[in-house]
């Protein structure tokens, strides 16, 4: 039986769990009894709904095992003032019940798929690791002919995600190939540097010829797409995630969405002041400054929206604004006719004025 043929939430028991490095755990969430598979593409992401002290809230996070098998392996690191992520780390027991969300999202190696060279490149940093990870390892148990080279940026040994298992499969598969590259690479074989240009050429040298995928912290992943263009490469075989919170800035995907040129004018705003948002389904009004996130105001609000991601990439705060105006630096799941209704990304979205929003 697969999960989520029923419905898009279900509940799961996390069966094991464990520490990867001193501040990131993997987990293992499954039915009980352990009839349930697990079918998505590998590289996607599901939304944990846990029972935090103050109210239930949600995040995504990529799975780090391959499709078809009865448990979900997750991988979570510490973040600094994260909340869900540091509840994971600290207070998630085994036994404990969670609610899971069906998988999305499109960076993943089904609708990615590698160029017929047959050679990827996978790259990433941190707990970035964990979608390129499915991907190499649903590649490897396919016995798929695809060359990988993995290239994993860390601090150290003790720091290093998966730094067993990794060199497992680098022993076990000859099509694997671990570039991994520390900044102090005391206690094993790897290289020790930064890793620029010149590092990413030397650890994959044909990387012009091959796919190439990439996750981890935006500035990282800034720095890996502009060597990129240095040297040429087709973008059209390079694909990227991330789950940074969404920003706005001048570089950004700005959109205004308006929802008419006069209920704007009638709730137009000081842009550094106050406005309000007014949610008329749930009878729910909060005050906020402009600029500030609509997720923000409408979790402030207690009206019941699933804000996942935080990064405008899995979709699951989409709402309405039905009056006023907001600024979206994300519309990655919307489609052209939600947009032009007044479909937003609540995370993404910049209050720019007084709104109402439909859930």
């Amino acid at each position: 039986m697969y999960a989520w043929s029923d419905s898009d939430s279900i509940n799961l028991v996390c069966l094991k769990k464990w520490h990867e490095t001193p501040d990131t755990v993997s987990f293992e969430l499954g039915s009980v009894p352990q009839d349930l598979h697990f079918n998505f593409k590998p590289g996607q992401f599901i939304t944990l709904g846990l029972d935090m002290p103050a109210k239930t809230d949600y995040r995504a996070y990529s799975v780090a095992s391959c499709p078809e098998d009865n448990r979900l392996k997750l991988t979570v690191k510490r973040v600094e003032g994260g909340l869900v992520s540091n509840f994971i780390v600290d207070e998630l027991d085994e036994g404990d019940e969670v609610s899971v969300l069906k998988p999305a999202g499109a960076f993943n190696c089904i609708d990615c798929m590698p160029t017929t060279t047959k050679k990827v490149t996978l790259v990433s940093a941190g707990c970035g690791i964990t979608p390129v990870m499915a991907m190499a390892k649903y590649w490897l148990a396919q016995g798929s002919d695809i060359e990988i080279d993995f290239v994993h940026m860390a601090r150290n040994r003790r720091e290093t995600i998966y730094f067993e298992e990794l060199n497992q499969l680098d022993e076990t598969h000859a099509n694997f190939n671990l570039k991994l590259l520390l900044k102090d690479s005391e206690g094993t074989t790897a290289p020790q540097g930064r890793l620029d240009k010149s590092w990413l050429v030397t650890l994959s040298p044909d990387i012009l010829d091959r796919t190439v995928y990439l996750c981890g912290p935006v500035s990282f992943m800034q720095d890996i797409e502009n060597y990129l263009k240095e040297l040429e490469f087709n973008m059209d075989n390079f694909y990227q995630e991330s789950f940074t919170p969404a920003t706005q800035s001048n570089n950004s995907l700005a959109n205004s969405n308006t929802a008419s040129e006069e209920s704007q004018a009638e709730a137009s705003a000081d842009s550094n002041g106050a406005v309000k948002v007014f949610v008329p389904a749930f009878g729910a009004e909060v005050e906020a400054e402009a600029g500030t996130p609509l997720a923000d105001s409408l979790e402030k609000a207690g009206v019941p929206i699933i804000i996942a991601c935080r990064s405008g990439i899995c979709g699951s705060c989409k709402c309405k604004v039905t009056k006023g105006s907001v600024e979206s630096s994300s519309q990655e799941t919307l489609t052209p006719e939600q947009i032009e209704q007044g479909y937003v990304l609540a995370c993404s979205s910049a209050i720019q004025s007084d709104v109402e929003v439909e859930l």
